[in-house]
């Protein structure tokens, strides 16, 4: 059972009781991300994330670390693009101790200088990893040809550049301008009871003031875009994507039908065809990258550099075919089965269940039943499939990435098409 509470300063408060577990999953979401930054900023939302777990008014960082070690616990955090989730995972009874250390984390950090400085250097080694990392590199990149010029394409790290001269004042002030009642969500899943949540959430958010919600940047455009990074390696990295629908569109069933027919399994047309049947490839696969606003269908693969143009004419051939051919019906009932049943799967996981509530709350604003949402999925038909590949798999919405040593010769936007 889902209930939803707001207390007075805005927060609202979310829980699923399940029964038969002995841990509830906790997180504190603020609807604040890489998105809601200027750019001579970026990587701010990342950076207070970190420095929130350097130590309070009452805790250093080793106590915090140690006061959730004590009951078996854990207690970790993620900026994304539109959201920071601070989230906690304890044994039901320790569920007092766990919004207490969240609550002390997000009020009362104190945000001393030395260990700015100390992580400071940590999320600058942080940004080379990924440097190091092409696969991970790779979308970061397409990122930044696909969301061209707006804030969707930028990283959620920030830059060498602009972590490096984030200022203690600029984190405060931001902190204290996004850190509000109206842009926190505190959802949570497991064996708990709704009523004395809302009252441990009281207790230790209740300071906050309420805020003002922030506006989300304008619509990013869609544009053929082309790039290579040129780098020394063994294989070429390649994101293509194409445009996609929001998370809350009406369609967005159909949305992952397409996604997991394309990429989405080891079943998949993309897998069969480039892994399975040709070896070019021993990673394929593609995933839905959506926003409030705004969605991309993203297909990724690496390949030997030689292969890349073959892999890459695969692709495109692969989205004609679901924009110009009607899938069977067959192919469909199947991925929609796999579909629902990775859902119902991911169910057992109190973390999961967590999840699930905030971002329902957060896009849809509700939390539609299990029941509402597989048949979402049985409602899809070969027909809005056709619809929605006609609808996004255009030539004017395709953006390449190519990362690694690409001596293909010669490759324009123009050459990305789906006719």
């Amino acid at each position: 059972m889902v209930e939803k509470s707001i207390l007075d300063n805005g927060i609202r408060v979310v829980t699923e009781k399940i029964a038969g577990v002995h841990s509830v999953s906790v997180g504190v979401w603020v609807e604040n991300g890489s998105r809601h930054e200027d750019a001579p900023q970026g990587g701010v939302s990342h950076f207070v994330e970190h420095m929130l777990f350097k130590g309070t008014q009452s805790r250093c960082a080793l106590d915090i670390a140690r006061a959730i070690d004590s009951v078996g616990g854990v207690l970790n955090a993620f900026t994304g693009r539109e959201y920071t989730c601070y989230h906690a995972k304890v044994l039901a009874r320790k569920l007092p101790l766990a919004i207490e250390l969240l609550g002390d984390i997000l009020l009362n950090s104190v945000f001393d200088i030395d260990e700015i400085e100390k992580e400071r250097r940590v999320i600058l080694q942080e940004i080379s990893m990924l440097q190091d990392t092409p696969e991970d590199l790779v979308h970061d990149l397409f990122n930044q040809v696909y969301w061209q010029g707006h804030p969707l394409g930028r990283s959620v790290v920030g830059t060498a550049e602009t972590v490096g001269r984030i200022s203690r004042e600029e984190m405060l002030a931001f902190l204290s301008g996004r850190y509000c009642g109206t842009n926190i969500l505190v959802t949570a899943a497991g064996e708990l009871d709704h009523a004395q949540l809302v009252e441990l959430v009281a207790a230790a958010f209740g300071p906050l003031p309420a805020g003002t919600r922030l506006p989300l940047s304008p619509l990013p455009e869609y544009h053929r875009r082309f790039s290579v990074e040129e780098r020394d390696l063994e294989q070429i990295h390649i994101c293509l994507g194409c445009r996609a629908l929001p998370q809350n569109h009406p369609n967005r069933f159909a949305s992952y039908l397409l996604n997991s027919l394309l990429g989405g399994s080891m079943s998949s047309r993309l897998f069969q065809r480039l892994r399975e049947e040709l070896g070019l490839a021993y990673s394929i696969y593609s995933y839905l990258n959506c926003h409030s606003d705004a969605g991309a269908l993203v297909v990724y693969a690496a390949t030997a550099p030689d292969d890349a143009l073959q892999a890459v004419d695969i692709i495109l051939r692969e989205l004609h075919r679901l924009r110009f051919e009607p899938v069977e019906e067959q192919e469909l009932r199947a991925a929609s089965d796999q579909l629902k049943g990775q859902l119902l799967l991911s169910l057992e996981s109190t973390d999961n269940r967590m999840t699930r509530l905030a971002k329902n709350e957060i896009y849809l604003g509700r939390n539609p039943s299990l029941k509402e949402v597989l048949a979402g999925f049985d409602r899809v038909t070969v027909d809005d499939l056709q619809r929605l590949a006609e609808f996004t798999l255009r030539d004017d919405y395709l953006a390449l990435q190519l990362l690694g040593r690409y001596d293909g010769g010669p490759f324009s936007p123009i050459d990305l098409t789906l006719a």
